[in-house]
């Protein structure tokens, strides 16, 4: 099926980002006006004709999540009732994706109920990178375009040139990303076993994999407080790691995360411009772009073309 004219929209939570994502696909944003009535409610007027056009929204559901995601519903809502012929949600981070499935007696699952609310708002389709965890696609009966940073993230690490190299992962949840990361810069593979005592304190318990005068090199898709990362790097370096470096999709970095990696063994930590810059407290942060990537996506889902080479991690 053929659409309109492609039409980019861009909400609050990183406007950057989608000007780079227009810039690359060489198209200015569409007119958007976003405000707050007195009570705090989101006013959204989409400011052009979207009649029969093929509509992407690029939101990020990042810090305050409720705002940011309340803003994307809104917008899709706005675009369907302005007879967009097709609206595709760009969501480089997917918010509430922690709550994956019930481990606990009584507690919801938010990334189910989210993608229930994109779909009833009348999001058409979804493009997203580096879910937190992959079943969350299948949360969704529209198509779901899910894509990564590792092409990215590995390109840089390879200018690095780092020596005895071992790929980390600092949670069994994270040992597919680890193996594709360890795959692709020919390094060695190691695990850290872990247990969550809270939301912001984690116990490491094991290393699984020698790591013994090597650079590491500890990948994740998101970080917050930094718990996970911060303890797995004291256990490498107990069991001899040279340099060690963190490799993170999203950084949603609080103060308290921050002072952590300060505070750690870790050299630098490598993360993408799918959500928001952070002050990062003059600790060694290194970000990268994933614009070209979302970019490449919109125009193959627009002309109909394969995105699956963009979902490969290379």
């Amino acid at each position: 099926m053929e659409y309109g004219t492609l039409k980019i929209f861009a909400g609050n939570a990183n406007p950057e980002l989608a000007g780079k994502i227009a810039d690359y696909i060489g198209q200015p944003l569409g007119e958007a006006h976003i405000s707050r009535f007195p009570d705090g409610e989101i006013f959204i007027k989409i400011g052009e004709n979207v009649r029969g056009r093929d509509v992407y929204i690029v939101q990020p559901t990042c810090r305050p999540p409720n705002a940011t995601l309340m803003e994307l519903l809104i917008m899709i809502d706005a675009a369907r009732r302005s007879s967009a012929a097709r609206i595709t949600a760009v969501i480089p981070y997917f918010g509430y994706a922690r709550q994956d499935r019930k481990d606990q007696p009584r507690v919801p699952i938010t990334a189910k109920l989210v993608a229930n609310l994109l779909v009833a708002a009348g999001a058409s389709r979804i493009l997203t990178m580096d879910l937190h965890a992959q079943q969350i696609q299948g949360f969704f009966d529209i198509p779901v375009d899910h894509l990564y940073a590792a092409p990215v993230v590995i390109r840089y690490l390879h200018t690095k040139k780092l020596e005895n190299l071992t790929v980390v992962s600092p949670d069994p949840g994270g040992l597919k990303m680890a193996y594709a990361y360890a795959g692709e810069l020919e390094a060695g593979l190691a695990i850290v076993a872990k247990q969550r005592k809270t939301a912001t304190e984690v116990e490491v318990k094991n290393l699984v994999g020698d790591v013994e005068g090597c650079d590491c090199v500890l990948t994740d898709d998101m970080t917050t407080t930094a718990g996970t990362l911060v303890a797995a790097a004291g256990l490498l370096k107990d069991h001899g790691a040279r340099n060690i470096y963190a490799a993170v999709s999203h950084a949603l970095l609080t103060e308290q995360g921050i002072d952590r990696l300060k505070k750690s063994p870790i050299k630098e930590l490598v993360t993408t411009d799918s959500v928001p810059g952070n002050n990062w407290g003059g600790f060694p942060v290194t970000v990268l772009s994933v614009a070209e990537i979302l970019g490449e996506a919109i125009l193959r889902i627009h002309n109909n073309q394969s995105v699956t080479s963009l979902f490969r991690l290379k």
